[in-house]
């Protein structure tokens, strides 16, 4: 694959997030994927709240209101808070400062709409057919210290390709194999973007191997196709037994 990270300017609150593609993207190319980071969509759409305080107690109280589900802080080494937000599992929820000039920001309000909208903005100002969008943010992995990327949404391909009933190298047929596109181009476009003073927010990628491009944004079934419930997930051992508080 052909990683390529974006500078643009410091993006702002209601910022015209599209102005700021068009400025810092002169072209893109056919069968290519434009990743962009959640705290640029946030912050275009204006989804922050105004540090006060900046207590860990301040930010809580917006962390337990974002969530789908929160573990209490008390319950942390570190006194952070375990949430499910938007089908991932992450530290507070994806609320965050860095790079935020004061501000908590928030997850998208809509990752799934914005990544529509912006996938046809992108195929009509650009005048290409298969292109795909994917908005990214960063999460940590249980056992494993650091941050990788992961895909809050995507448009314009799909999502997983199954590899269910093909057979290996020794003829054993997958019983349960799929690959998960959009957050392998996560990962890999995270890494190259950067977590800190980078101001990269955009990345293309171009040769994409296994991708399937898809002239339409994903229906509301095919994104639902993507989850696991925490009670069918391998992990429910684990996630049904955490103390989870649920706003939803």
């Amino acid at each position: 694959m052909k990683i390529t990270p974006i500078k643009t300017p410091i993006v702002k609150v209601h910022d015209d997030l599209f102005e700021i593609i068009k400025a810092a993207v002169p072209e893109i190319k056919e069968n290519s994927v434009l990743v962009v980071t959640s705290k640029i969509v946030a912050l275009c759409e204006g989804n922050v709240a105004p540090v006060i305080t900046g207590s860990r107690a301040e930010k809580q109280q917006i962390v337990r209101a974002e969530a789908d589900a929160y573990i209490e802080p008390s319950e942390s080494k570190y006194d952070v808070m375990l949430a499910i937000k938007d089908q991932v599992l992450a530290v507070n929820a994806g609320v965050d400062m860095s790079n935020a000039d004061n501000q908590y920001v928030k997850l998208p309000k809509e990752s799934y709409k914005s990544a529509a909208g912006l996938w046809k903005a992108v195929k009509t100002h650009y005048g290409i057919k298969n292109v795909g969008i994917l908005i990214s943010d960063s999460k940590t992995i249980p056992l494993k210290w650091g941050t990788i990327g992961t895909a809050l949404a995507h448009c314009g391909f799909k999502g997983v390709r199954n590899r269910i009933g093909e057979k290996d190298i020794f003829g054993y047929e997958m019983q349960m194999t799929q690959v998960n596109i959009a957050e392998a181009l996560a990962v890999a476009a995270v890494l190259n973007m950067g977590e800190v003073a980078e101001q990269q927010p955009l990345c293309s990628i171009e040769d994409i191997p296994q991708i399937e491009f898809q002239d339409k944004p994903p229906t509301p079934e095919e994104i639902k196709a993507l989850e696991i419930t925490p009670e069918d997930d391998v992990y429910a051992p684990i996630l049904m037994s955490a103390p989870w508080k649920r706003n939803k």
